[in-house]
């Protein structure tokens, strides 16, 4: 496979060119935006060495994403992908052991399991690489609505919304290509928007989580 070959995979991309997505690669801007809030929450964070990871990798998403939207190389569309998929199975883990009091040593294999069911939806043609994501949203609010301790209980809206606003970024990333028609530049930029807005409130829920009642492990 030619990993420097030229990709156009969206509405505002007509021509090879650095600056042929103009609002894709602005738009970009939401994910570091994200990344800065999140570094700046691990000052009074209880966890602070998990939100500068995730802001570490909050700005690897936006290297990735606008050397993709940029240069529209196949190598940076796989770091544009790989990078976000870093991003949720670190998150996948790192919420099991914040607001689920499970211990690290079990906590990291929610990633292992999080990246089997994404598979399997690969594998079965279901809603692409992200519906998983979205999905997980929503069993983490339910799981957070059903916690027992209140002052882990009280972040379940936090992640109900979260999904309400992930699932219509989705919803702008789906429809990019039916729109080219009537609205050149397409939606995709949008996705960028509301992305990095989805990206930053769970980071933030993170820093701000409670300690666990149980600290070692």
């Amino acid at each position: 496979m030619d990993w420097t070959a030229y990709v156009d995979g969206y509405c505002e991309r007509l021509a090879p060119g650095f600056w042929a997505e103009p609002l894709n690669a602005v738009s970009n801007l939401s994910f570091l935006v994200a990344t800065v809030a999140t570094w700046r929450l691990a000052g009074r964070s209880a966890h602070p060495r998990i939100t500068r990871t995730l802001s570490v990798l909050l700005g690897l998403i936006f290297l990735a994403s606008s050397a993709f939207h940029t240069l529209a190389t196949r190598w940076a569309g796989a770091a544009d992908t790989g990078f976000i998929l870093v991003f949720v199975l670190f998150y996948a883990a790192a919420f099991t052991r914040l607001f689920l009091d499970v211990r690290w040593r079990y906590a990291w294999l929610a990633a292992p399991a999080f990246l089997a069911v994404t598979v399997a939806f690969g594998l079965l043609g279901i809603g692409g690489t992200y519906l998983p994501a979205l999905i997980g949203l929503f069993v983490f609010a339910g799981l957070l609505a059903a916690s027992r301790r209140p002052e882990i209980r009280r972040w379940w809206p936090r992640f109900a919304v979260t999904g309400g606003v992930f699932g219509a970024s989705l919803a702008l990333r789906t429809a990019d290509h039916s729109v080219c028609g009537s609205f050149p530049p397409g939606t995709h930029f949008l996705w960028h928007l509301l992305n990095g807005l989805v990206l930053y409130l769970v980071s933030a829920a993170a820093a701000l989580a409670p300690p666990p009642p149980r600290t070692s492990g």
